[in-house]
């Protein structure tokens, strides 16, 4: 490859998506400079309250574990051609196969049923997103209508099955009961209770963290995106993937099935979305709880696009959102007149430049590069 490609490829990889990153935070600080904020102070104290304390890298982690599962969901999806934007449902309804498999061998002993928990959540999102895939490769269905669709489906499931079949009686809360319990003084972990990195600590060292819902999930993700990267890039079904993807007519030239590979990557993009609950439901909150998805399935998408669809890029991408995240709720305590809807204006703007208008540089990049080499 040419030098002049070599450069292409690292703009492309790294310095576009910095570039867009640095127009939307100044976007973004003109948008508080209008309602008579400092940006310079607004930006501080975000990073302040993300980075500048072990209780704020806690949280900052723990939503970006959410935002690892729901970005690789898309980027498998992307890689085959698809826009699962269905995350939010598939992660919803994965919290039923991880709460009725806690609930229901609690009388196993733990290291049996959070496995089995895991992989409940993950079958079931992977049903989810099996059948849309199903819809568009055998009924000619488009994928982005169908999972909308399943999203309101799953919301209004969820809410059916929290009420009426897992509410303990007399409880006026809409959530189940917990899935298990853990005694950190005498380390008695019953059920699929995944204890906090709080409770863990105090437990094995006697040290206390601050608190907070950060719990092991996260190195799972971690692993999962090396799973996904493996999968996409160094075995038989990723290049499938990602050949039907690139050419569908190439594909079945070489003897490729789309119609499978829609399935096949649906179901494993739904099941990596469903990986969400085990943080959420078995890790945070031990149980089930209305919306506890709170969003993360579209917060994927941009994630997704930021990452350019590569593992190691929506680590990166899921952290940079998990600041905006704790950042953002520590800037509208210290700020007030910076309400949480204005962090969700920055964050819309990132998603702005990284997804709609991420080849807006590209040009004058190109034009850039190419009067440098010459």
């Amino acid at each position: 490859m040419s030098a002049r490609g070599e450069l292409r490829g690292w703009a492309d990889v790294a310095l576009i998506p910095v570039l867009n990153l640095v127009v939307a935070l100044l976007v973004s600080g003109i948008v508080v400079l209008i309602i008579g904020e400092s940006p310079m102070e607004a930006m501080w104290i975000m990073l302040k309250g993300a980075v500048g304390s072990i209780k704020g890298w806690s949280y900052l982690l723990y939503y970006s574990t959410n935002f690892i599962f729901t970005g690789l969901a898309v980027a498998v999806a992307f890689h085959a051609g698809l826009f699962n934007i269905g995350g939010e449902g598939q992660a919803y309804i994965a919290g039923l196969g991880a709460t009725m498999t806690g609930l229901g061998l609690e009388f196993l002993p733990w290291p049996i049923v959070i496995p089995l928990a895991v992989l409940m959540s993950a079958l079931f999102g992977a049903f989810w997103g099996w059948v849309p895939g199903y819809l568009q490769a055998k009924r000619g269905s488009h994928i982005v209508i169908t999972t909308i669709m399943f999203n309101f489906i799953a919301s209004s499931l969820m809410v059916y099955f929290i009420n009426y079949w897992l509410r303990p009686v007399g409880k006026m809360a809409v959530e189940s009961r917990a899935v298990g319990n853990f005694d950190f003084s005498t380390f008695d972990l019953t059920g699929a209770y995944i204890p906090s990195l709080r409770e863990l600590s105090l437990a094995i060292f006697g040290y206390r963290l601050p608190s907070s819902p950060l719990n092991p999930t996260f190195l799972f993700a971690l692993a999962v995106a090396w799973a996904v990267w493996y999968l996409l890039w160094r075995t038989k079904l990723g290049y499938e993937i990602r050949a039907v993807g690139a050419n569908t007519d190439a594909a079945v030239y070489a003897g490729i099935r789309p119609q499978k590979i829609i399935m096949v990557t649906m179901a494993i993009s739904g099941g990596l979305a469903g990986l969400l609950a085990v943080n959420e439901v078995l890790g945070a909150q031990h149980r089930l709880v209305l919306e506890y998805v709170q969003g993360a399935g579209f917060v994927g998408i941009a994630v997704a696009l930021m990452g350019r669809s590569h593992p190691v890029g929506i680590v990166l991408a899921a952290m940079l959102f998990g600041l905006l995240y704790q950042g953002g709720t520590e800037l509208s305590f210290a700020k007030p007149e910076i309400n949480r809807d204005m962090i969700v204006v920055i964050q819309g703007l990132v998603i702005l430049f990284m997804g709609a208008l991420e080849q807006t540089f590209r040009p004058w990049l190109e034009a850039l590069f190419f009067r440098a080499e010459d």
